[in-house]
């Protein structure tokens, strides 16, 4: 072990080498010395571990190439994303239009975040999108902060701090990654008084709860679960009458937030603009699932709510930073224009006509029928994702790849690991793309994806 341990390079001796001169090239002395200390470590407890071979100068350079290589990946990549799931969570949920890509690049430099032009004074970020968000909802007032659980916070906070928040028990739900209702509101400074059951909460549940320390009335929508069969629950109306009946403010939390009615499409989702017109106080959403823009938490509602809670201690530190908010304006621009909205890339898919999807479907099974593969368009369904309509499933089209020789599950992993990378479904030891999430461009990268794993070459590359 310890002549081993002695074979080992001295990093200066190789650092000085020439062979290591185009690695300190693309990275720094100091980084590459780090990652050359990093993999010496490993190599010593392999060593002491039983391992009877010490590594060489070059198997050690091409350690640290690789390790500096994935470090220097390690940020968000574009991926190709082939599961159907249109509000991917992990795949970043809602895709930008092309407007609103361009904003954000164009906000990235120096831009009038906080200036208003006309004066040359210290202007407002929210002015950036409030009355944009006005005009869409019909609500009084608005502002954005870096997401949802954020904005329920805050208006949580600002309005009842130290005060009791009434809410159903049906609705105490958890809204991804562990994060639990009851959980935010008691970061927000608000005892939790649950009223009803799990499936039935009747008005008068709510009336009983009213006491003197009662501060709000707080409605979730469940975006990521449905209760059904014997089951009751009050409507935003009704919870409006009885917030004004004893004067205290209605909160509705959203969650998804949809500014189109898509009912046409079979998808049941309440609107932003039904809430703010049956009354409520505060409308909390999201604007990185149904509105299809950058992650970001919209509140809007009451002028004078607003105004406190602009002028909160918290607003600072939860409020969005240039990027979000410039391409947030850009999409909330779309909708303002005639069928605008069908340029957001969420819309646009999830009311997508099937004879399109079926002919992007018939373009990829044909650009990688000549790969080592059996390839066939199957009908299948995906969920919309991003913990919203959950009941919803979605007719698709995807593309069924039997790989030759190689099993599904490393097949699949090898395309995740592609560039650019491929992120696929699995079922029964077969690969199935779903063309729903792949955009016309995206089918000939695809084709080429799999062509690099499955060997040969795609039709038409």
């Amino acid at each position: 072990m310890k002549e081993l341990l002695s074979r080992l390079p001295k990093v200066g001796k190789l650092l000085d080498s020439p062979e290591w001169k185009g690695v300190q090239s693309r990275c720094s002395r100091e980084q590459v010395k780090a990652a050359l200390e990093a993999e010496l470590d490993i190599a010593r407890q392999a060593i002491r571990a039983g391992v009877r071979q010490a590594p060489s100068g070059e198997e050690l350079l091409l350690r640290v190439e690789a390790r500096l290589g994935r470090l220097l990946q390690a940020g968000p990549r574009r991926v190709l994303n082939g599961t159907g799931v249109i509000i991917h969570t992990n795949l970043g949920r809602s895709p930008l239009a092309r407007e609103a890509a361009a904003a954000a690049a164009e906000a990235a430099g120096y831009c009038n975040l906080e200036m208003d032009m006309d004066s040359g004074e210290r202007g407002s970020r929210h002015a950036h999108v409030e009355q944009l968000l006005c005009r869409l909802t019909g609500a009084e007032a608005a502002m954005v902060v870096n997401n949802n659980a954020a904005a329920v916070m805050l208006a949580l906070g600002g309005v009842a701090r130290g005060r009791e928040g009434i809410i159903s028990r049906g609705q105490l739900v958890e809204i991804g990654g562990s994060f639990r209702v009851p959980e935010v509101m008691a970061q927000s400074g608000i005892r939790l008084v649950e009223v009803g059951t799990t499936n039935k909460t009747y008005i008068e549940d709510y009336r009983q709860a009213i006491g003197p320390d009662t501060g709000v009335i707080l409605r979730v929508h469940p975006s990521n679960f449905r209760v059904v069969g014997f089951q009751q629950e009050v409507t935003l109306a009704e919870l409006v009458a009885l917030g004004r009946e004893y004067n205290l403010p209605v909160l509705d939390d959203l969650g998804s937030g949809s500014l189109v009615d898509l009912r046409p499409w079979g998808i049941e989702e309440p609107t932003v603009q039904e809430s703010v017109a049956a009354g409520a106080d505060l409308v909390c959403f999201s604007g990185d699932k149904m509105l299809g823009g950058p992650q970001c938490g919209i509140i809007c509602g009451k002028k004078h709510w607003l105004a406190r809670l602009k002028t909160h201690p918290l607003a600072r530190a939860l409020r969005c930073d240039k990027i979000a908010l410039a391409a947030l304006a850009a999409t909330l621009a779309l909708y303002m224009q005639p069928e605008g909205w069908r340029h957001i890339p969420v819309l646009a898919m999830l009311t997508e006509d099937m004879a399109a999807v079926e002919e992007r479907a018939q373009q990829l099974a044909g650009q990688i029928r000549s790969l080592p593969a059996q390839a066939e368009v199957v009908a299948d369904t995906s969920p919309v994702g991003g913990g919203a309509l959950p009941l919803h499933q979605l007719e698709t089209r995807a593309v069924r790849v039997q790989p030759e020789g190689l099993p599904a599950q490393a097949a699949a992993r090898a395309l995740r690991l592609g560039s650019p990378p491929l992120v696929v479904r699995i079922h029964e030891d077969a690969l199935l793309i779903d063309v729903r999430t792949l955009r016309g461009e995206e089918i000939a990268l695809a084709a080429k994806a799999l062509a690099q794993v499955l060997g040969g070459e795609a039709n038409g590359q």
